[in-house]
């Protein structure tokens, strides 16, 4: 499933999703700039867990990894999946828990993904790169905010190409599940680059809670979505 839009109306211009968005690209275009350094650059500004473990980046500079980190990314389809997600489920979250509270969350997401990752895999040499942690923290969100929304995904069927308005609940759920499983595939596999399943679950997991949160806190707009006719409607 490959998503492309929702059906929930943004009151508020999302100028922090933008500008995480384009923090993101001007990263990546330094990355491209990095050439053959771009391994030094990713141990240097990556998440590296044994390094975190030893005390190698020390007690002032402990938590700067994990907040740069966030902002690197491994390759174009790295990048472009993050900042689709974050385009998709960004602005209804921060239109709902507001421009500040949405930029802390985004990062306590992150700091919350790479945390969970570090405990499950303490000892791993491998950098650990990538928006996707902070982003799975968004889409936790706009599940417990939004569960009637629908999200409009291209659907590969085998030999079929669809495209489905698929319920948020729905998209979410199996998109969660799978990371879930996925991550406990990983427990005990041989140390190698790859998809870090437990950041995006650990990120997940603070969305939730940061979804209720903001749920008790903020105003009710769970089924505001767009109709066919183009209107925001209650449902």
């Amino acid at each position: 499933m490959l998503p492309f839009k929702d059906n929930v109306p943004s009151r508020r211009v999302p100028f922090i999703t933008w500008a995480l968005i384009g923090i993101n690209v001007i990263v990546f275009i330094f990355e491209l700039l990095e050439g053959a350094n771009l391994d030094q650059v990713f141990y240097q500004f990556g998440m590296v867990p044994a390094y975190v473990t030893a005390g190698v980046y020390g007690p002032r500079y402990e938590i700067v990894p994990f907040l740069t980190s966030m902002f690197l990314h491994a390759g174009w389809l790295h990048i472009a999946g993050n900042m689709l997600y974050l385009w998709i489920f960004g602005n209804n979250v921060e239109d709902r828990m507001g421009h500040v509270i949405f930029l802390f969350f985004y990062l306590l997401s992150g700091v919350g993904a790479a945390l969970l990752h570090l405990a499950t895999d303490p000892s791993s040499m491998v950098p650990t790169v990538g928006a996707s942690g902070a982003i799975a923290g968004v889409m936790g969100a706009y599940l417990v905010l939004y569960p009637k929304a629908r999200v409009r995904s291209v659907v590969f069927l085998v030999y079929l190409i669809r495209i489905m308005d698929i319920p948020a609940v729905v998209f979410l759920g199996v998109w969660f599940v799978l990371q879930f499983f996925s991550g406990v595939a990983s427990l005990g596999a041989a140390e190698g680059g790859g998809v870090a399943f437990w950041a995006h679950v650990g990120g997940f997991a603070v969305g939730i809670v940061g979804g209720f949160l903001a749920r008790l806190l903020t105003k009710d707009r769970s089924m505001e979505v767009i109709s066919p006719g183009g209107r925001s409607v209650w449902r």
